[in-house]
């Protein structure tokens, strides 16, 4: 009896029930609410899914982080390795190839005064960067944090590493894919806000046809310019317009199609899941957390107005040519923030196609993202 015992006792022991914080169910709990989120009502859930399970699974077993340092054996705990690609900016970057594979920059390249756009929306950026300065952050951290305001995940992580703020890459990456996914959300009200019904209802003309020549220089002319003046920027930028000319040089149709889908997946499955493990309630559950979710949403909120608000002063100057709420998918989520253009504006008229303009902006933000991380990396010498 006292054998059977003994053994119910260390089965017992070995359990996590009695090992777990208060926090740690508290962080279980925001897992099971984001995962919440993702199925039911498909909050971005290719993004929330593993950040969720990521989440769960460290704050029940903490060790799935243990550091190879920490180990009595020499052996890390298996998200540690993942969120090593994360820290050496190797995910990111294999992101930013498949989006590259996936992204038709045609109708930036017809309509240029898109690039105008997706660097207003980047205002938002440089004003989270001064708030979280006056908000007792150092220049490094607030750079790292500022980041989340261009609504991309990839770049946050990317930069964070960079800038060795690696304490702050969970809640700044969590914060970055959270806002990413509520963008039809925050959004809306924001621009119903800065425009008149009769802006929104703003009919654009067709874009020209693109050629193919276009696209093929697109991505080779971008590299250059971009990564001669920010060299920092050459991992994002570079992955970036890789991805793209595999897409339209016509001739690598099976390197189009591994990055664009089964490379990206599996690179989405192991960035998310490590991103959700750097969660745990010990690193998470602090007043930084707290002030940098806050900067996150300030931040997204006010690159969203400049665009909109840019919008605004394009309009006036084409006399009446332009939509204002192309503006707004001036921040690089793609291709979720030109698809919230589209609806608004086609609540104000359901006639109103604007797709295809927002694309233009929505685009530009990705590359004006990365130009502003290459930008602190510069100014922080990196």
């Amino acid at each position: 009896m006292s054998y059977v015992t003994e053994t119910l006792s260390n089965l017992l022991e070995q359990t996590a029930f009695f090992d777990l914080s208060v926090g740690n169910y508290f962080m279980i709990l925001v897992a099971l609410g984001l995962l919440y989120l993702a199925i039911r009502h498909e909050f971005e859930p290719l993004l929330l899914v593993p950040i969720a399970f990521g989440m769960l699974l460290v704050n029940i077993y903490p060790d799935i982080m243990l550091r190879v340092e920490e180990s009595s054996n020499g052996v890390g705990g298996l998200l540690h390795y993942f969120y090593l690609l994360d820290e050496w900016s190797v995910l990111p970057s294999l992101i930013f190839l498949g989006v590259g594979a996936m992204t038709d920059f045609g109708p930036l390249i017809a309509n240029p005064k898109s690039f105008l756009l997706g660097a207003a929306a980047q205002f938002g950026i440089y004003i989270a960067y001064f708030l979280a300065i006056f908000m007792g952050f150092n220049g490094a951290a607030a750079a790292a944090i500022s980041i989340i305001g261009g609504a991309d995940g990839p770049t946050s992580i990317f930069l964070a590493g960079k800038l060795r703020q690696g304490a702050l890459m969970g809640p700044i990456a969590v914060a970055a894919y959270s806002y990413m996914s509520l963008v039809p959300i925050i959004q809306p009200p924001i621009m119903k806000l800065l425009t008149t019904e009769e802006e929104r209802k703003i009919k654009m003309e067709q874009l020209r046809p693109v050629s193919k020549l276009e696209k093929i220089l697109f991505p080779i002319v971008i590299t250059v310019v971009v990564c001669l003046i920010l060299p920092t920027t050459a991992p994002l930028v570079g992955m970036l317009m890789l991805g793209n000319l595999f897409r339209e040089s016509g001739v690598v149709g099976q390197l189009t199609e591994t990055a664009s889908n089964a490379l990206m997946y599996i690179v989405v499955i192991l960035l998310g899941t490590s991103v959700g493990a750097s969660t745990s309630a010990e690193n998470f559950l602090h007043l930084d957390t707290l002030k940098i979710v806050l900067l996150g949403l300030v931040a997204f909120a006010c690159g969203t107005a400049a665009g909109v608000l840019f919008g605004k002063i394009m309009c006036k100057v084409t006399k009446g040519k332009v939509n204002p709420l192309i503006g707004s998918a001036g921040v690089s989520a793609v291709p979720m923030a030109a698809r919230v253009s589209q609806k608004v504006g086609a609540q104000a008229d359901p006639t109103n196609f604007l797709l295809m303009h927002a694309m233009g902006p929505n685009v530009a933000g990705v590359i004006g993202t990365a130009v502003a991380a290459g930008t602190f990396m510069a100014i922080f010498g990196v």
